[in-house]
């Protein structure tokens, strides 16, 4: 299981300009879990010279994403809500840590948490998905 997380989670990420031009560093990857993380840039700032919670978000929403996939089928978004708990200033550091915390055959719920290099919690994500049959990459 483990290799095949791997996996999913490489061939993911050569695919995922998005996440590239974030900046996102996998952490680590197991099946069900995944830890990213990222560093705040001047162009991720909002008009108030915070980030923009659309990259909190991002950040959060691809670890979701790599976690609910490391099983080796497409798993699709089908609900996600945040709460932003705390701003995000220039050059933090971001770390977010999904977990799945409602596993499922078709639907499954996974908790990301992130927080700053401080260990401070900056946002809660929770997702939903919907797990198809389609493997994501042959022989996973």
């Amino acid at each position: 299981m483990q290799q095949q997380a791997e996996k999913v989670v490489k061939t993911m990420l050569e695919k995922d300009a998005y996440s590239r031009w974030l900046g996102i560093e996998l952490v680590k990857i197991a099946p069900g879990t995944a830890v990213v993380r990222m560093k705040v840039r001047g162009e991720m700032l909002n008009g108030f010279g915070v980030c923009h919670g659309g990259i909190t978000y991002a950040l959060a929403d691809s670890a979701f994403a790599f976690a609910a996939n490391t099983q080796g089928r497409i798993s699709m978004s089908i609900q996600n809500s945040i709460s932003y708990t705390r701003q995000v200033q220039l050059d933090d550091l971001l770390t977010a840590s999904a977990v799945e915390s409602s596993p499922g055959d078709k639907i499954a719920v996974y908790d990301v948490i992130v927080t700053n290099q401080r260990n401070e919690e900056v946002a809660l994500f929770r997702g939903t998905v919907y797990r198809t049959s389609k493997e994501l990459i042959a022989h996973a």
